[in-house]
Parts: C-alpha cells; sequence; structure tokens
C-alpha cells in the first residue's frame, strides 16, 4: 500500500478526520504529512488534525465531535434541538470549561458563540442528543431553560419569550430538576416568579 493510499485508510479509520498522533502510531513521520499536504492529498483542519483535501461530508457536528469533544451544545442551539424556537442559529451555542485555550478557540473553524462555565456548573444537567447520526454533549431541557435566565441579556427578547412558553406547556419538562438547577446557578428568584405567572395563568 502506498505512503498516499494508507493516510486515506488512517483518514478513514479515524471517521474523517485524524491526528498526528494517528498517523505516527501508523509509522508516518511529520515530514510525511507535510508531503501529503503538498500533494494536495491531505489538509490541515487545525494543528495536529487532518482531513482529505477537499472533503466537503463532514458535518459541523463530526468537527465539533472531534475537534472540541469538551464543549457541551448549549442555549440558542439546544433551544433549537429541542423545539423551544422555530429560528435556525446561524452558529453553533458551544459551553466549555474555562479552562480551554482561546487559541484552541480562534482556529475552530465551525462557526460558533462561545459560553465559558465555570467547573462546579459545567456538568449541571449534561446529557447527549443525535445530530443527525453523530451524539454530542448537550445541556437538558432544565439545564437550557435556566440558562435562558442567566444569560438573558444575550438573547433575543422573543427568543427567550417563546422558549419559556414553549417549555412550560412541554409535557416532558421536570420542575423539579428546573428548580434545583435554579437555584445552583443562582436564577431561582427571577426564573421562579415568571415561571409561577406562565403556569397558573
Amino acid at each position: 500500500m502506498s505512503k498516499i493510499e494508507k493516510a486515506k485508510s488512517i483518514i478513514f479509520a479515524h471517521g474523517g478526520i485524524a491526528k498526528t498522533s494517528d498517523f505516527i502510531a501508523e509509522g508516518f513521520f511529520r515530514s510525511d504529512l507535510g508531503w501529503l499536504i503538498s500533494k494536495g492529498v491531505i489538509e490541515r483542519v487545525r494543528q495536529g488534525y487532518y482531513q482529505l483535501a477537499d472533503n466537503y461530508n463532514i458535518t459541523e457536528a463530526e468537527y465539533i465531535s472531534k475537534l472540541l469533544p469538551e464543549g457541551i451544545v448549549c442555549v440558542e442551539s439546544a433551544l433549537f434541538y429541542y423545539g423551544y424556537t422555530d429560528f435556525t442559529p446561524r452558529e453553533w451555542s458551544i459551553a466549555v470549561p474555562r479552562t480551554v485555550s482561546y487559541a484552541k478557540l480562534k482556529s475552530f473553524i465551525v462557526p460558533h458563540k462561545i459560553y465559558y462555565i465555570q467547573p462546579d456548573n459545567y456538568e449541571l444537567g449534561k446529557t447527549q442528543a443525535d445530530f443527525d447520526g453523530i451524539i454530542l454533549p448537550i445541556y437538558d431541557k432544565e439545564r437550557t431553560i435556566c440558562d435562558c435566565f442567566k444569560y438573558r441579556n444575550k438573547l433575543d427578547s422573543e427568543l427567550f419569550a417563546k422558549a419559556v412558553n414553549a417549555y412550560v406547556v412541554d409535557k416532558e419538562n421536570n420542575l423539579s430538576n428546573l428548580s434545583k438547577y435554579a437555584k445552583q446557578l443562582r436564577v431561582h428568584n427571577k426564573m421562579m416568579n415568571m415561571m409561577e405567572v406562565l403556569l397558573n395563568g
């Protein structure tokens, strides 16, 4: 098998995006990667990550899964996933720990809006969702609604109102978890005041 064929097989084996370490484990040298780039076989997606040149079949969800595995889909993107808004976000809203470097996010090729989360709240309400066959971490409905209150000044007022109303009439909502999350995120009072009006209205 030629180097080109072997490089392609490595990338296919790793779901369309392979790391430098994946190539080295198969006997490649760093200079080989430079040669493959010069030949137009592979291209650098980000420092240390490669895909086949001109491969336009990789979805944004796949890039997130491979290049930002610590990211959690949140706020606007989560609202759209749960059907609480019909507005299709132009960028992915992604929560990351405050320890994630700015350089890593700056080179991230997917359109994104980053929410930096304190360590003690980062895992709160974390679950998973299927985005066209790609499983990504996402905050559950209750965490998402709490975040709407936490970041209310960053959200369109109509989006906020529709999301909260959609949650209230959702038969699968969990008001117990909503209250618990709201206390930890320090939005309990202002959120419950509105919720009581909507629930009793």
